[in-house]
């Protein structure tokens, strides 16, 4: 399988902007990734320089190693990898067989670059991600 489900990319706060054509543009980079139960996706404190949308089975999200949460199909992360390669901040261990539609930040930036139009979106999502959680922090 090569491709994002676009339904699901349309519901990451980052693509929010984006419009059906350009949401296919960036599903077509994406490619299959596929993980064993127990097997570590991505590991906190280490590199960012990925995000997956969640096909099928199940991973769980620990930080700190607490367990946070479990991800399901349809699920996402690691969504600002996409635009920096900053530090990870959980670690995500497929809890079963898991199977994932990936993009890497190398082969995502260069999509980005050739469209100013996408580049400009993902600024204005990342501006209202941004001022929602800054409202969210001095809420009461």
């Amino acid at each position: 399988m090569s491709g994002a489900p676009i339904d699901v990319l349309g519901q990451v706060p980052l693509f929010a902007e984006l419009d059906a054509g350009e949401l296919a543009r960036i599903a077509s980079v994406f490619k299959e990734r596929r993980f064993s139960e127990g097997e570590t996706v991505i590991q906190q404190g280490s590199g960012a320089a990925a995000f997956f949308v969640i096909d099928s089975g199940e991973a769980t999200v620990f930080v700190d190693g607490h367990e946070q949460r479990v991800l399901k199909s349809g699920d996402y992360f690691g969504e600002m990898a996409l635009i920096d390669a900053g530090t990870r901040t959980a670690t995500v261990t497929a809890s079963s067989e898991l199977v994932c539609s990936g993009v890497t930040f190398w082969d995502f930036r260069p999509l980005v670059e050739e469209n100013g139009v996408i580049g400009w979106k993902l600024l204005e999502s990342m501006i209202k991600i941004y001022r929602s959680e800054r409202a969210d922090a001095k809420a009461p």
